[in-house]
């Protein structure tokens, strides 16, 4: 015997409807003897709660819920029955529908709708439901019976959730099916008193049913047919990567369905497993998978976790008070409290101190619950035994389930990092004994960042997931994500890093789009689907979208957009940026963001603020972190002033090498902002901070290398005649240098906590000599690097190096991760 049960959506249209009965011939070909439980339409039972309590209130509009209803029936026998045999179907639908209205126009008239009487009402839309599939099995030739499961099934009588008589109902059930041969459908989630009075076995109550029988039958296996394809690692509306799970143990489920899994109703497991019945669980829209099986024991999985579930909102209770210290019975007379008001409690945790209890409760029963602790320990309040009793609300919580993780070392330590990492508090923490179950409760609206970060890091190992902001899309940020798509699959296989784009914004559109956007289409994409650019809505979306592992590239040099990287930061979101401004300004900005970014445990990274690719702050920061300090730094920190100066020689004028750095794209467009060495300011102000020393801006000293008229003229023509006008000027400083044998160069210098920016000239021994092309150099005098300086040079400038840069602090960022 196999008893199969199907759920509100296999049931819930003409179409499911005819996908049921084909499973059911299917198993009736085959000669398996079968029983099998239906659920109401998907729908039906919210539409009768809510008819009942319109009854209540007089709201005679119920009578067009109860018409829709009947229709949706009629619609099916329709669809599904022969003409002929049709009338006598509809009069059968017919009377149940008069019963319903004659009770609902009771309930109407005294106003009243107890928990009996709802239970009665709800219960009509199994009945309507089996009804008319019985009779559409029945057209087809099948001898199947209609059975009214109130007839079999015996409970107490605490209506909305009743308890099994089972000594009564198993013999019901024995008898019941020993006299008859017939296919028997049967109506899920209702069953009777032995008065006869209506009642219901809990909200999912139809896989209680169909556990129930088959257990008294001692049943083969119970199959519960639904949408999905068996139970899930995780809910995959919530995390998208969620994979089927083929094998999981009683308890292991039970823990899953505890916490917030809805395939299955966590009691219709108790009857099976006191009869080791397996559960499977199947996909009525996908007949051929194999689902999950839910058994004793399970197959060994290559994963340490099953599953992760969670509840959505869920409110926390903590008691506490110096005087439960040591106190013996505390703890009784709550959870009595509790138990005697019939208050379900889902998660318990409590301080080794005993200082403190706290338990997770339905947010509906919290206002309750407060009133009735608050009355119950009042005396304990009074003495000041009890400090207070407080309610703290929209949390959820998650569980952590596997048979995998008894005696396993790290599980937690794994869990509670991932979630360090991405800036989920914990607010409290419980694990069973049986150690296949670590919970914790956080802020609700960090529960979809939560879920993905962990089930990225337990069964997603070999893809961490990398989600990447990317404002600017010019040379740089085009080049940047280029470089990404090309290395992909590299990062993916050898790193173990997936890089997912899912934001892109320019000057004029913006795109979100957290399933990812193409890294190939991504140009189309935000011309044809995006919005016009808001940056502060661009960021208030990324905060909320609250993905895990999220990193914001800034590949502009926009002073506005630097005002969202503390609000970035501290939403748990790295930073990365090619852009100096942020790291320029005022120190104490500077000094707030390095912060921000250590205390919420993110990467605020910026290698491309003073060298492009090369590795000038990490080189540094290295040498801070180990202990070494910093003398004097000197540098050439402007490709454009490098390639100047490295070019201007004998028989060449100064006017026409700038002419030629600007032709060649060397300069901005007025090259004045090159020569006037702010850039250069900015960069070596970002390196003494660097090395410790708070500067300001004002700090640093520029000798102009520019006479004055040359840095007045009215118009970037005009500046080019002052250069021409002032030749000689340069010729004679070209020529002082050359009569020493020394070249010039733009460096500059810190030392003694002063900053200088000038015009200098260096021998052959000094490592600037013999610098050539656009590239940049620092050199770093230290404590360790006294007698020789420690050098970095290379390329200082260009969209390829920078992106470049700016893609190994993403990547370091990954790196972080594992």
């Amino acid at each position: 015997m196999n008893v199969l049960k199907f759920g509100g959506t296999s049931v819930g249209s003409v179409e499911s409807i005819k996908q049921v009965i084909n499973i059911i011939e299917e198993h009736r070909r085959n000669d398996t003897d079968i029983a099998v439980v239906f659920s109401a339409m998907g729908g039906v039972t919210n539409q009768l709660i809510e008819i009942g309590r319109m009854a209540t209130n007089g709201n005679t509009d119920y009578s067009e819920l109860v018409r829709r209803i009947e229709d949706r029936h009629f619609n099916v026998v329709k669809a599904l029955i022969p003409v002929k045999e049709q009338s006598k179907v509809f009069a059968g639908i017919r009377g149940v529908i008069n019963e319903l209205e004659d009770l609902l126009r009771g309930v109407s008239l005294i106003r009243e709708l107890s928990a009996r009487t709802l239970d009665l009402i709800t219960s009509f839309g199994e009945r309507l439901s089996t009804l008319v599939i019985t009779e559409c099995i029945k057209s087809r030739g099948l001898a199947a019976q209609f059975c009214d499961a109130r007839t079999i099934i015996k409970t107490d009588d605490q209506f909305g959730h009743a308890e099994v008589n089972y000594t009564l109902t198993n013999q019901l059930i024995q008898d019941y099916f020993g006299k008859s041969t017939a296919l028997q459908l049967i109506t899920g989630f209702i069953a009777s008193t032995e008065k006869g009075e209506t009642t219901t076995l809990g909200r999912g109550g139809s896989d209680y049913t169909a556990s129930i029988i088959g257990a008294a039958l001692n049943a083969d296996i119970i199959d519960i047919w639904t949408d999905v394809d068996g139970m899930m690692t995780a809910d995959p509306r919530k995390v998208p990567n969620a994979f089927n799970i083929p094998t999981i143990t009683y308890a292991e489920a039970m823990e899953l369905s505890h916490f917030g899994a809805k395939v299955i109703y966590p009691p219709s497991l108790q009857p099976a497993f006191a009869r080791n019945i397996p559960v499977r669980v199947l996909n009525t829209f996908n007949p051929t998978h194999e689902g999950t099986v839910v058994s004793r024991t399970a197959e060994r999985r290559q994963y340490t976790i099953t599953g992760i579930s969670s509840i959505d909102d869920i409110a926390l209770v903590n008691v506490q008070g110096s005087g439960m210290i040591g106190v013996a019975g505390v703890s009784a007379k709550l959870f009595g409290v509790l138990a005697r008001y019939r208050i379900s409690v889902i998660l318990i945790s409590q301080a080794s101190s005993e200082h403190s209890i706290c338990f997770a409760i339905d947010p509906k029963s919290a206002e309750r619950v407060k009133a009735i602790l608050d009355d119950e320990f009042s005396v304990e309040v009074t003495h000041g035994h009890i400090d207070n009793i407080t309610i703290e609300r929209d949390l959820s919580v998650i569980a952590t389930v596997g048979e995998g993780m008894k005696k396993s070392s790290g599980i937690a330590g794994k869990l509670f990092s991932v979630l360090g990492k991405n800036g989920v508090n914990i607010v409290a923490v419980a694990q069973g004994s049986s150690e296949i179950n670590i919970s914790v409760v956080i802020n609700k609206n960090n529960l979809s960042k939560a879920l993905n970060a962990i089930h990225n890091v337990f069964f997603q190992s070999e893809a961490r997931v990398l989600n990447l902001y990317l404002v600017g899309t010019g040379l740089i940020g085009s080049t940047l994500l280029r470089q990404i798509r090309d290395q992909f699959e590299y990062l993916r296989t050898e790193r173990l890093l997936k890089v997912c784009l899912v934001g892109v914004s320019n000057t004029k559109k913006m795109l979100l789009a957290p399933k990812g956007i193409g890294l190939d289409d991504w140009r189309e994409r935000v011309l044809t689907e995006g919005v016009t650019t808001s940056l502060p809505a661009f960021v208030e979306q990324i905060k909320y979208y609250n993905l895990p592992n999220s990193v914001f590239i800034d590949c502009t040099s926009d002073k506005d957009i630097v005002q969202f990287y503390e609000s970035l930061l501290d939403g748990n979101i790295s930073v990365v940026t090619p852009n100096k401004v942020a790291n320029s300004g005022p120190y104490s900005e500077y000094r707030r963001l390095q912060r921000t970014a250590l205390n919420r445990g993110v990467k605020f990274l910026y290698e491309t603020n003073v060298g492009a690719g090369l590795p000038i702050i990490n080189t540094l920061q290295g040498l801070m972190t180990a202990g070494d300090r910093f003398l004097k730094i000197e540098a050439i920190l402007s490709g454009t002033l490098s390639y100047i100066f490295n070019t201007f020689r004998s028989g060449s004028k100064f006017v026409d090498v700038v002419r030629e750095a600007k032709e060649k794209g060397y300069t901005e467009p007025d090259p004045r902002e090159d020569l006037s060495g702010m850039d250069v300011a900015r960069k070596i102000l970002i390196l003494a901070r660097e090395a410790g020393f708070a500067l300001e801006p004002e700090d640093v000293t520029i000798k102009n290398l520019l006479p004055q008229a040359c840095i007045d003229a009215p118009s970037i023509p005009a500046f080019f005649d002052e250069l021409e006008n002032n030749n000689a000027y340069f010729e004679s400083l070209l020529t002082e240098a050359e009569a020493q044998n020394e070249k010039l160069r733009y460096v500059a210098t810190f030392e003694n906590g002063k900053v200088e920016i000038a015009l200098k000239t260096v021998g052959a021994d000094h490592p600037f000599y013999s610098l050539s092309g656009a590239d940049n150099i620092v050199s770093f005098t230290t404590e360790r690097y006294k007698e020789r300086p420690l050098v970095v040079k290379g390329p200082g400038a260009g969209a390829e190096v920078t992106a470049a840069g700016v893609f190994a602090d993403v990547v370091s960022i990954g790196s972080y991760l594992a």
